[in-house]
């Protein structure tokens, strides 16, 4: 056969939809909010649900198992349990493949189908590694995400993305699925440790700083208050940290990244890297703020940025942030800057990190100024006190 045979080529659009809802005590019997979210699916036919939750979720509020399972039978011609299991929660749910394979099994044995639904309840970590499962279970099962800190409600559960590490490195493998619907129940938060309370401030700070300089001013006036744990500027900087995250992913054009550019990734470059070298003793919240504050001293170093740096600086640390980098040796330092190189390649293509040159806006570099970054990571080393 010589004659060649034409290319075929095909262009489709797939449209997405899916919503953020606040609430507080989701499961209480008077709460319908749950319920209608499935009847919203199928209406008036029991849908499945198999209920993955964090394991330091149920131990702070120890009756919530039983609150799923009264709710759900009470409204059984809607709801349809299936079963609740446990994980480990924060970054050791992401550590290795353990965790995903008990959600697997989970989602084998309770035969949910792509017509059911897994509600994944917990921290940025859970909810990540349970949309993973769920995104690999029969190429896509249903997901709720009901996010119970702060850097969930406000970040890591408004997204579209899944992740799990591997081979050392954060997020090594993942994948790009939009959840049903996500609901942000603030009563989770009064059980919060006072750092996984600061740390989500952190992601709100990033997002004001790249986007909307009238929310930097809101929180550097009620820096203190949220310091103090009082919940009205605390659910404000939640709803208004999400929305900004949900119109980047809408109107950014990019949704699942497969360009270079990643606004929303300031700060994190080092970020990760920090989690990974301390072995996950800071919060992903505490090393974002710590990225941010080494970025914003590279971007001054550069030239890129004129004004503002200590005014940044000073309102993370009246937060409650410590921006301190946990160690000073030079072959630490040398591998905390290896996580440049690592950052572009968990990107693909050219190297592009976000900075600001003025509040509430960002621009993308290319290439870095190895020794100007290296003095801007110094900056913030440990430095101990002598001892008399």
């Amino acid at each position: 056969m010589n004659k060649k045979l034409p290319a075929i080529r095909q262009e489709f659009q797939v449209k997405y939809s899916y919503q953020l809802l606040f609430t507080q005590h989701l499961f209480a019997i008077k709460n319908p909010l749950f319920k209608d979210v499935l009847a919203e699916y199928r209406p008036n036919y029991p849908v499945k649900c198999l209920f993955v939750v964090d394991e330091g979720v149920l131990e702070h509020h120890p009756k919530l198992e039983g609150q799923i399972k009264s709710y759900c039978n009470n409204f059984k011609d809607q709801i349809q349990f299936t079963d609740l299991i446990a994980v480990p929660g924060g970054e050791q749910s992401k550590k290795n493949q353990y965790s995903v394979d008990q959600c697997l099994k989970a989602i084998n044995e309770n035969a949910i189908c792509r017509h059911s639904f897994v509600v994944a309840i917990g921290g940025g970590a859970v909810v990540d590694m349970v949309g993973y499962a769920a995104t690999i279970a029969h190429r896509g099962v249903k997901l709720i995400r009901i996010p119970t800190t702060v850097l969930s409600q406000n970040d890591a559960a408004v997204g579209v993305k899944n992740s799990v590490n591997a081979f050392g490195k954060k997020n090594f493998l993942g994948t790009f699925s939009v959840p049903y619907a996500i609901i942000n129940d603030l009563d989770f938060l009064k059980t919060l440790e006072q750092r996984d309370w600061v740390a989500g401030i952190a992601e709100a700070i990033k997002v004001a700083l790249i986007k909307d300089k009238q929310f930097f001013e809101y929180i550097e006036s009620n820096a203190e208050a949220l310091s103090n744990r009082e919940m009205e500027p605390m659910a404000y900087l939640i709803h208004r940290c999400a929305e900004l995250h949900m119109e980047h992913i809408a109107e950014g054009g990019d949704p699942f990244e497969s360009g270079s550019s990643r606004p929303l990734d300031f700060g994190h470059w080092s970020a990760h890297k920090l989690e990974y070298m301390t072995n996950y003793s800071l919060r992903h919240g505490e090393a974002v703020a710590i990225g941010m504050a080494i970025d914003m001293v590279y971007a001054s170093l550069t030239g890129v940025l004129k004004d503002d740096l200590d005014r940044v600086l000073n309102v993370m640390k009246k937060v409650g942030f410590s921006l301190e980098v946990p160690f000073e040796k030079d072959v630490d330092i040398k591998e905390l800057l290896n996580g440049i190189e690592e950052f572009r390649e968990h990107l693909g293509g050219e190297l592009t990190i976000p900075l600001i040159p003025k509040m509430g806006t960002k621009t993308d570099v290319h290439s870095i100024d190895y020794p100007k970054m290296e003095e801007a990571v110094r900056s913030f080393t440990y430095k101990p006190q002598n001892s008399i």
